[in-house]
């Protein structure tokens, strides 16, 4: 059996701390955070400065990240398979509707958005890689949760703050769970100016391999009422190519 290597473990730990703190950190900070003692903590950031995942202040001698581990990190996630698929089927879907089209994932509390493409009419919804979309108002979050079993569908709307984002977001658990339910046996969901005044949505999901992945389009209310149908399609026959539906 493979067991943890404790110096990989506290060097990731490292920057958990970082990202908590969002400030530069002496080593008896960081020993403190870490509970590890005064010299293996500074052996730890010694070394991470040593190869430039650290810069050190002059004056303070705090250390705080370099961009270096932002850059890796980028390199990694633009060669991620999965984010070129998504980002394929995000172009597929805004050519074939004309509108914003975006992938995302489960997220805590949120659905992550991890491709986009935006809509080129003038009038349109933007969003972009990193937002964190609301489950209760938007239909890519209905249709995410529709992933769920009913058991683990009520634990998370159990949790979930319904706070009202437009006058017509979805704000009582029972009313919103029969949504994502009627999604999930008519095999999409849809969104209307709940997240947004004058925006409707459309979404699907699926699993690639065992991740819970949506896919969805977005514009202004008036369009995607008049061309509903074929937005579907479009939709229906993107997803079906992505999640082998």
């Amino acid at each position: 059996m493979p067991s943890l290597v404790a110096g990989a473990t506290r060097t990731l730990a490292v920057f958990e701390v970082f990202a908590r703190e969002k400030r530069p950190l002496s080593n008896s900070d960081m020993a403190r955070l870490l509970d590890l003692t005064a010299s293996s903590s500074l052996d730890l950031l010694h070394t991470l400065h040593a190869v430039g995942y650290l810069m050190r202040t002059p004056r303070t001698l705090r250390y705080y990240p370099t961009a270096r581990l932002w850059e890796t990190a980028q390199q990694i996630s633009e060669n991620d398979p999965l984010s070129s698929v998504a980002r394929e089927a995000v172009e597929q879907l805004a050519e074939k509707t004309g509108e914003s089209a975006f992938f995302g994932v489960l997220d805590n509390d949120a659905a992550k958005v991890v491709a986009a493409q935006a809509s080129r009419q003038p009038l349109r919804y933007v969003v972009e890689v990193g937002d964190r979309v609301s489950l209760h108002a938007s239909a890519l979050g209905k249709a995410l949760l529709g992933l769920q079993s009913d058991e683990e569908l009520a634990a998370t709307i159990g949790k979930m703050t319904f706070k009202p984002v437009t006058a017509r977001t979805i704000t009582d658990p029972k009313r919103f769970r029969n949504a994502v339910t009627k999604g999930r046996e008519q095999g999409w969901t849809d969104a209307q100016g709940e997240g947004t005044e004058g925006v409707d949505g459309l979404a699907v999901a699926g699993w690639i391999g065992e991740l819970p992945v949506g896919l969805a389009l977005a514009g202004p209310t008036e369009r995607m009422e008049r061309s509903r149908d074929n937005y579907l399609k479009a939709l229906k026959d993107v997803a079906a190519a992505l999640l082998g539906g």
